[in-house]
Protein backbone atom coordinates (compact mmCIF):
# COMPACT_ATOMS: atom_id res chain seq x y z
CA UNK A 1 0.00 0.00 0.00
CA UNK A 2 1.11 3.55 -0.80
CA UNK A 3 1.72 6.25 2.00
CA UNK A 4 3.07 9.49 2.16
CA UNK A 5 5.58 9.61 4.43
CA UNK A 6 7.06 13.21 4.22
CA UNK A 7 8.48 14.97 7.16
CA UNK A 8 5.29 16.07 9.50
CA UNK A 9 6.68 19.78 10.88
CA UNK A 10 8.59 20.47 7.40
CA UNK A 11 5.33 19.88 5.10
CA UNK A 12 2.89 21.49 7.38
CA UNK A 13 5.08 24.63 7.43
CA UNK A 14 5.52 24.41 3.76
CA UNK A 15 1.24 24.18 3.60
CA UNK A 16 1.00 26.85 6.18
CA UNK A 17 -1.15 24.89 8.18
CA UNK A 18 -0.67 24.15 11.89
CA UNK A 19 0.94 20.61 13.07
CA UNK A 20 -1.75 20.59 15.77
CA UNK A 21 -4.54 20.02 13.06
CA UNK A 22 -2.17 16.72 12.21
CA UNK A 23 -2.70 15.66 15.60
CA UNK A 24 1.62 16.66 16.88
CA UNK A 25 1.35 19.36 19.42
CA UNK A 26 4.67 19.00 20.04
CA UNK A 27 5.94 19.24 16.68
CA UNK A 28 7.91 22.08 15.00
CA UNK A 29 10.80 23.12 12.70
CA UNK A 30 13.53 25.79 12.65
CA UNK A 31 14.57 24.96 8.84
CA UNK A 32 14.43 27.61 6.19
CA UNK A 33 13.80 30.67 8.86
CA UNK A 34 13.24 32.96 5.89
CA UNK A 35 10.87 30.53 4.04
CA UNK A 36 8.30 33.49 4.13
CA UNK A 37 9.97 35.92 2.07
CA UNK A 38 10.07 34.27 -1.47
CA UNK A 39 8.64 35.53 -4.07
CA UNK A 40 4.82 36.31 -4.90
CA UNK A 41 2.98 32.74 -5.62
CA UNK A 42 1.59 32.37 -8.76
CA UNK A 43 -2.22 31.49 -9.22
CA UNK A 44 -1.49 27.62 -10.12
CA UNK A 45 0.87 27.45 -6.79
CA UNK A 46 -1.64 29.05 -4.70
CA UNK A 47 -4.11 26.21 -6.49
CA UNK A 48 -1.82 23.33 -6.20
CA UNK A 49 -1.14 24.10 -2.31
CA UNK A 50 -4.40 24.14 -1.60
CA UNK A 51 -4.86 20.80 -2.92
CA UNK A 52 -1.85 19.35 -1.30
CA UNK A 53 -2.93 20.49 1.83
CA UNK A 54 -6.41 18.81 1.99
CA UNK A 55 -4.60 15.66 0.88
CA UNK A 56 -1.62 16.16 3.32
CA UNK A 57 -3.82 16.78 6.15
CA UNK A 58 -6.05 13.53 5.45
CA UNK A 59 -3.41 11.19 4.41
CA UNK A 60 -4.57 10.62 0.88
CA UNK A 61 -2.39 10.10 -2.66
CA UNK A 62 -4.06 11.70 -5.98
CA UNK A 63 -5.19 8.78 -7.36
CA UNK A 64 -8.17 8.61 -4.27
CA UNK A 65 -8.42 12.42 -4.12
CA UNK A 66 -9.11 12.81 -7.39
CA UNK A 67 -11.62 10.05 -7.49
CA UNK A 68 -13.25 11.91 -4.49
CA UNK A 69 -13.24 15.39 -6.60
CA UNK A 70 -15.32 13.13 -9.36
CA UNK A 71 -17.66 12.20 -6.77
CA UNK A 72 -18.26 15.40 -5.58
CA UNK A 73 -19.11 17.21 -8.76
CA UNK A 74 -21.92 14.88 -9.07
CA UNK A 75 -23.36 15.48 -5.83
CA UNK A 76 -26.11 18.55 -5.40
CA UNK A 77 -23.99 21.88 -3.91
CA UNK A 78 -20.82 23.11 -4.24
CA UNK A 79 -18.36 20.85 -5.77
CA UNK A 80 -15.59 22.30 -3.09
CA UNK A 81 -17.98 21.72 -0.06
CA UNK A 82 -18.66 18.59 -0.94
CA UNK A 83 -14.87 17.00 -1.16
CA UNK A 84 -14.50 18.87 2.16
CA UNK A 85 -17.46 16.51 3.52
CA UNK A 86 -16.40 13.57 1.82
CA UNK A 87 -12.81 13.79 3.59
CA UNK A 88 -14.21 14.61 6.41
CA UNK A 89 -16.72 11.29 6.76
CA UNK A 90 -13.68 8.87 6.21
CA UNK A 91 -13.36 6.30 8.94
CA UNK A 92 -9.82 6.91 9.84
CA UNK A 93 -10.83 10.77 10.05
CA UNK A 94 -14.03 9.61 12.48
CA UNK A 95 -11.40 7.54 14.44
CA UNK A 96 -9.57 10.32 15.19
CA UNK A 97 -11.69 13.15 15.96
CA UNK A 98 -13.61 10.34 18.41
CA UNK A 99 -10.19 10.69 20.05
CA UNK A 100 -9.13 7.04 19.89
CA UNK A 101 -6.02 7.69 17.80
CA UNK A 102 -3.45 10.50 18.80
CA UNK A 103 -3.18 11.50 14.60
CA UNK A 104 -4.71 10.52 11.39
CA UNK A 105 -1.68 8.22 10.82
CA UNK A 106 -2.24 6.37 13.47
CA UNK A 107 -6.30 6.26 12.92
CA UNK A 108 -5.31 4.76 9.93
CA UNK A 109 -3.31 2.07 10.51
CA UNK A 110 -5.62 1.05 13.69
CA UNK A 111 -8.60 0.88 11.28
CA UNK A 112 -6.52 -1.32 8.39
CA UNK A 113 -5.41 -3.42 11.25
CA UNK A 114 -9.55 -4.14 12.26
CA UNK A 115 -9.82 -2.56 15.76
CA UNK A 116 -12.76 -1.03 15.02
CA UNK A 117 -16.49 -1.56 14.80
CA UNK A 118 -19.28 -0.31 12.86
CA UNK A 119 -23.18 -1.13 13.99
CA UNK A 120 -21.06 -4.31 15.68
CA UNK A 121 -19.27 -5.43 12.13
CA UNK A 122 -16.07 -5.32 12.15
CA UNK A 123 -14.31 -2.54 8.81
CA UNK A 124 -11.13 -2.37 8.22
CA UNK A 125 -11.10 0.10 5.10
CA UNK A 126 -9.54 3.89 6.33
CA UNK A 127 -11.29 5.18 3.65
CA UNK A 128 -15.14 3.99 4.22
CA UNK A 129 -17.71 6.64 4.28
CA UNK A 130 -19.48 6.86 7.45
CA UNK A 131 -23.29 7.47 7.54
CA UNK A 132 -25.74 9.66 9.99
CA UNK A 133 -27.06 6.86 12.60
CA UNK A 134 -23.81 4.64 12.11
CA UNK A 135 -21.92 3.73 15.61
CA UNK A 136 -18.16 3.06 15.95
CA UNK A 137 -16.79 1.36 18.45
CA UNK A 138 -13.50 -0.11 19.52
CA UNK A 139 -13.55 -4.05 19.25
CA UNK A 140 -13.98 -5.69 22.38
CA UNK A 141 -10.84 -7.44 22.21
CA UNK A 142 -8.62 -4.93 21.58
CA UNK A 143 -9.81 -2.22 24.44
CA UNK A 144 -6.88 -3.58 26.60
CA UNK A 145 -4.36 -2.82 23.97
CA UNK A 146 -1.58 -0.22 25.31
CA UNK A 147 -2.65 2.82 22.74
CA UNK A 148 -6.26 2.79 23.40
CA UNK A 149 -6.08 2.09 27.42
CA UNK A 150 -3.78 5.59 27.03
CA UNK A 151 -6.02 7.19 24.73
CA UNK A 152 -9.54 6.04 26.40
CA UNK A 153 -8.42 6.27 30.53
CA UNK A 154 -8.23 8.38 33.25
CA UNK A 155 -5.50 10.62 31.68
CA UNK A 156 -6.57 10.40 28.43
CA UNK A 157 -5.83 13.49 26.51
CA UNK A 158 -8.98 15.97 26.21
CA UNK A 159 -10.54 16.03 22.72
CA UNK A 160 -12.96 18.57 21.34
CA UNK A 161 -15.57 16.22 19.13
CA UNK A 162 -17.23 18.16 16.00
CA UNK A 163 -21.00 18.44 16.17
CA UNK A 164 -22.01 16.21 14.13
CA UNK A 165 -20.49 13.18 16.27
CA UNK A 166 -21.46 12.07 19.57
CA UNK A 167 -19.65 10.05 22.37
CA UNK A 168 -21.62 7.92 23.81
CA UNK A 169 -19.50 6.02 25.90
CA UNK A 170 -15.49 5.82 26.54
CA UNK A 171 -15.05 2.80 23.56
CA UNK A 172 -17.59 4.23 21.66
CA UNK A 173 -19.38 6.76 19.21
CA UNK A 174 -22.38 7.55 16.94
CA UNK A 175 -22.68 9.99 13.97
CA UNK A 176 -25.65 12.28 14.58
CA UNK A 177 -25.23 14.24 11.45
CA UNK A 178 -23.74 14.81 8.38
CA UNK A 179 -20.67 17.18 8.78
CA UNK A 180 -20.53 20.33 7.34
CA UNK A 181 -18.13 23.10 5.92
CA UNK A 182 -17.49 25.22 9.40
CA UNK A 183 -16.87 21.54 11.23
CA UNK A 184 -13.45 21.37 8.95
CA UNK A 185 -10.70 22.76 11.20
CA UNK A 186 -8.32 24.14 9.21
CA UNK A 187 -8.00 26.98 6.77
CA UNK A 188 -8.53 26.34 3.05
CA UNK A 189 -9.60 27.80 0.15
CA UNK A 190 -11.66 24.95 -1.43
CA UNK A 191 -12.72 26.90 -4.86
CA UNK A 192 -9.46 26.97 -5.63
CA UNK A 193 -8.90 23.16 -5.54
CA UNK A 194 -12.43 23.45 -8.04
CA UNK A 195 -10.45 25.82 -10.00
CA UNK A 196 -7.42 23.80 -10.47
CA UNK A 197 -9.67 20.29 -11.52
CA UNK A 198 -11.97 22.50 -13.57
CA UNK A 199 -9.09 23.72 -15.86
Amino acid sequence: MARNMQPIAKRCKALGISPAVMGYKGKETNRNPKGQMRRKKSEYAMQLDEKQKVKFVYGMLEKQFASYYERATKMQGKAGENLLILCERRLDNVVFRLGFAATRRQARQLVTHGHFTINGKRVDIPSYQVKPGEVIAICENSRTKPVFTELTGENAPVVLVPKWIEKTEAYAGKIIAMPARDDIDFPVEEHLIVELYSK
